[in-house]
């Protein structure tokens, strides 16, 4: 069985992605945990999509939900489309999704380390990827792998992939995995905190190379992060997730001088600035709760200076969409403080 052909819809091509009401639910002991409920966004090809909110909000389990990586069970599709050129993943077989999984879309997971086999060199790992994919031999596998790993800057890449990832700094083994990620040339790259435990000037340099290559591939990239320099840094747009459900999204100019979200306000005040207003970092009383304690109301209500009954007994839908700068809150204005201003690396995006 063949990978159904994408429909376009009235208005011409569809969205490379465009996710749908997803609601990821996993079963345990406990009861269920709603890990994404009801998130929805969209991704055209050449954008670039950034996720953020804190540890625990379901930007990870909705990039895995993607590519369908999360085992079943524990974990439940309960609802929604994700749509990738026209075609819902969720209605292909696991054969059929085994063709698109690191082919037409692959991802960079978090941690290099643990995500790299360590007893086969990073050449023969690329290698088999693209074996598996592109149908070549073995011989142009390995010299697709070593002009991947020239295309990420990793120097003398004959000698280096022929090297254990044990072998290599941190920062080589993340180009590795954009390396082994951009193998097959795919059309849709999720990249999960690609630049987490890096140091500024590596992660300077993999944001720069990432967007390099977005240019030469012309793919779309949905890029998850906890960090808003990186946001600011290398997105076009951004998708603000808390608690499971996305409570704000809007252009990256526009959600950094205008955040609608009382949410949204306080991870920019926790940012250290760079004109020195000093004292001491704003913070976000309380902790995400856990999506099995989550009751009726705002989930953020409880750390929400903002919050009123209403908040505490009522859902807020999320609205918006339509101008481009949505957000699910019944409270949400404007913030009354200066924009955030971020420091730019030369060639980010303006």
């Amino acid at each position: 069985m063949t990978v159904p052909s994408p429909q376009a819809d009235q208005a011409g091509r569809p969205p490379l992605l465009d996710i749908r009401d997803l609601r990821t639910h996993f079963d345990t002991p406990d009861g269920t945990v709603r890990s994404v409920d009801g998130v929805s966004y969209r991704l055209e090809a050449r954008e670039t999509l950034g996720i953020v909110g804190e540890s625990g909000c379901g930007k990870s389990v909705t990039a895995l939900s993607v590519l369908r990586l999360l085992p079943t069970p524990p974990a439940r599709f309960a609802g929604g489309e994700i749509r990738f050129q026209g075609t819902d993943l969720l209605g292909l077989s696991e054969r059929e999704m085994r063709r698109i999984r690191g082919n037409r879309i692959s991802m960079i997971f978090q941690e290099p380390m643990t995500s790299l086999n360590p007893v086969l060199t990073v050449g023969r790992q690329i290698a088999e990827a693209v074996t598996l994919h592109q149908k070549i031999g073995r011989r142009q596998a390995w010299q697709r792998a070593v002009e991947m790993l020239r295309l990420v800057q990793i120097a003398d890449p004959e000698r280096r992939a022929g090297e254990y990832p044990h072998q290599m700094s941190g920062g080589m083994r993340q180009r590795v995995m954009i390396a082994l990620a951009l193998a097959c040339h795919p059309d849709l790259l999720i990249a999960d905190e690609p630049t987490t435990a890096l140091d500024v000037t590596i992660q300077a340099q993999i944001l720069e190379l990432l967007r390099d290559l977005q240019a030469k591939l012309g793919m779309g990239i949905v890029m998850i992060t906890h960090d808003l320099g990186v946001v600011a840094e290398c997105c076009d747009r951004v998708v603000v997730m808390y608690a499971g459900r996305k409570v704000e999204e809007a252009s990256v100019a526009d959600l950094f001088e205008r955040p609608l979200h009382p949410y949204t306000r306080a991870l920019m005040a926790s940012m250290p600035s760079l004109q020195g207003r000093g004292g001491r970092l704003a913070e976000i009383p309380g902790m995400v709760p856990a999506p099995q304690e989550l009751g009726t109301g705002c989930a953020f209500a409880p750390r929400c200076p903002l919050a009123t009954e209403r908040c505490r007994r009522e859902t807020p839908d999320f609205t918006g969409a339509a101008t481009g700068h949505g957000v699910a809150c019944f409270e949400a204005a404007p913030a009354r403080h200066q924009p955030v201003v971020l420091h730019r690396h030369a060639g980010a995006r303006p």
